[in-house]
């Protein structure tokens, strides 16, 4: 997103730089002094050079001085917000949480373009918050490479293998499938070794194939060649992985409480939406192994829709700087 914006940005002819701080998710004291780290930098004017315009991208960096700012938000601190657990919080999270939710709600409050990258983003802070945002999608890297070819028998799952992507419900969905078909995961994280232990608890070995990491060219090419795509995180803030399928004309199975992926996946028509079960899951598996002219069709209406979206950086740039 970061990228793919500079990029657009200086085909437009803007001189554009990428301004980052080091982050980490602990001690709490960090991420305060981070939040008074970005309060104190003042972009107005930067040794001499005048600055016209911020984009501020994500947590805590809209908390930068600049008269014309502007929010396209990426998401918040989530550990305080969608991801926070009442239960399990320390104390030290719970002071956290709530400096955070009255810092982010009085500063985003003041910043008169607010924009989010899905419906998702606005919905989670005017929940939050009770600040309201327009969503403004883009492209994944490299859109123009995703093309269809004929379909084999697999499930492709290309991503981050962490708890949050959920790719166990896949794994375990296989073993409720009455197909031939396999599932091929792709990625590396620190779920891996988990991941391979309970392929090996269920008797998988030969229905899931763990490929680790691979290029861009590859997945590329799993993406034409699958016959369908699972992508079913929890409350993902965006999914490219939803894009993608899109793109390559392939259905895509989601969950219900995914989160960024319901607002591409039309149910039946698209792909399909169902409770994060894996026996669901394993049924809409079979589904589009035995109904091949269906899997198709909603293959070519996920491009479609795609299509109908318009989709593109110069819809960012233009809506942005408008």
């Amino acid at each position: 997103m970061t990228q793919g914006l500079k990029k657009a940005l200086i085909r437009y002819g803007h001189e554009v730089e990428i301004v980052t701080v080091p982050f980490k998710f602990s001690p709490a004291s960090y991420i305060e002094d981070l939040i008074e780290i970005w309060k104190k930098q003042d972009f107005t004017d930067f040794n001499g050079y005048y600055v016209d315009k911020v984009i501020a991208l994500q947590f805590p960096a809209y908390y930068v001085k600049h008269p014309h700012k502007i929010l396209w938000l990426m998401h918040q601190h989530r550990s305080v917000y969608e991801l926070y657990n009442e239960q399990t919080a320390s104390k030290e999270l719970q002071n956290l949480r709530q400096k955070i939710h009255t810092a982010d709600t009085l500063e985003l409050s003041k910043i008169p373009k607010r924009f989010s990258m899905c419906q998702n983003i606005s919905n989670r802070l005017k929940k939050f918050n009770g600040i309201d945002s327009t969503p403004l999608y883009h492209p994944p890297a490299d859109e123009e490479e995703f093309y269809s070819q004929e379909s084999y028998n697999y499930i492709f799952y290309p991503s981050r293998l962490e708890e949050l992507k959920r790719q166990d419900l896949l794994i375990k969905a296989m073993s409720h499938t009455r197909s031939p078909v396999i599932a091929v995961i792709a990625g590396v994280g620190g779920q891996y070794e988990n991941y391979k232990k309970l392929i090996q608890t269920l008797d998988l070995a030969h229905k899931v194939k763990l490929v680790g990491h691979i290029t861009q060219e590859e997945k590329f090419s799993y993406y034409a060649r699958s016959l369908g795509v699972f992508f079913a995180p929890f409350d993902e803030d965006y999914g490219y992985i939803t894009l993608e399928a899109m793109l390559s004309s392939k259905p895509l199975i989601t969950c219900s409480d995914s989160g960024g992926p319901l607002e591409f996946v039309l149910n039946n028509e698209t792909g399909f939406v169902v409770d994060p079960n894996p026996q669901e899951i394993a049924q809409k598996i079979d589904f589009l192994y035995y109904n091949s002219k269906k899997t198709a069709q909603m293959g070519d209406n996920a491009k479609e829709y795609y299509l109908q979206k318009n989709i593109s950086w110069d819809g960012v740039v233009q809506t942005l700087l408008n």
